[in-house]
């Protein structure tokens, strides 16, 4: 069974929720875990100007992915920042690169799942992860979230992302909070949730 965790971040906080996806989708036995990226869209003098090349070169080295090899998968997990309660351009680049997919339903029936970062406690991380679902849904994945079956979302002690739709982090205005032990363990358990339902499913 193999599992791809596909992600864009910009300051590395998606990046940091993909790494805890993937070791979590580790732990489920016999999974070949891949982690890999979407092309860059934006151009290098705007990356410079809002602070991401810096921040970007901890994850230079994860290789870019491209569409036809979604196929080689049986599940995939994305994640992405918000952009306006919506996923940002870059994954929507890619994924608009799918068309010739979608048209031979090479992707019907592979299990698959979101997770995502925003700014602010509501800057749009359900409405985002729906998005993503949406696209998901057109392809014909079979959709896997966040199980209240993990507890680290039912809380009150303190400020953390989580929500039955997928795991989530909350990077603060400036991109100064990174995520917390909680969050991460929310995206540990989805990757592992993921892969097991995947695993389920092949076996039948």
């Amino acid at each position: 069974m193999k599992t791809l965790v596909l992600f864009y971040s910009t300051y590395g906080h998606v990046y940091k929720m993909a790494e805890a996806v993937a070791e979590g989708a580790r732990e489920v036995e016999g999974n070949e875990v891949t982690i890999k990226r979407v092309p860059e869209t934006l151009p290098q003098e705007l990356l410079d100007q809002i602070g991401a090349t810096e921040a970007q070169k901890a994850f230079a080295h994860i290789p870019v992915a491209t569409p036809e090899e979604l196929t080689d998968y049986d599940a995939i997990l994305v994640g992405v920042p918000t952009r306006y309660g919506n996923m940002c351009g870059q994954m929507q680049a890619f994924w608009d690169a799918t068309g010739g997919l979608w048209a031979k339903g090479a992707l019907v029936g592979k299990v698959a799942g979101a997770f995502v970062s925003t700014a602010t406690q509501h800057g749009g991380q359900e409405t985002t992860i729906r998005a993503v679902h949406t696209m998901q849904l057109h392809h014909g994945f079979i959709l896997v979230g966040l199980p209240y079956a993990w507890q680290g979302q039912m809380g009150h002690h303190e400020m953390t992302g989580g929500t039955p739709y997928g795991a989530s982090t909350v990077a603060g205005g400036q991109g100064e909070r990174q995520p917390s032990g909680n969050e991460l363990e929310g995206a540990r358990y989805q990757g592992r949730h993921t892969a097991e339902i995947a695993r389920k499913l092949a076996a039948k």
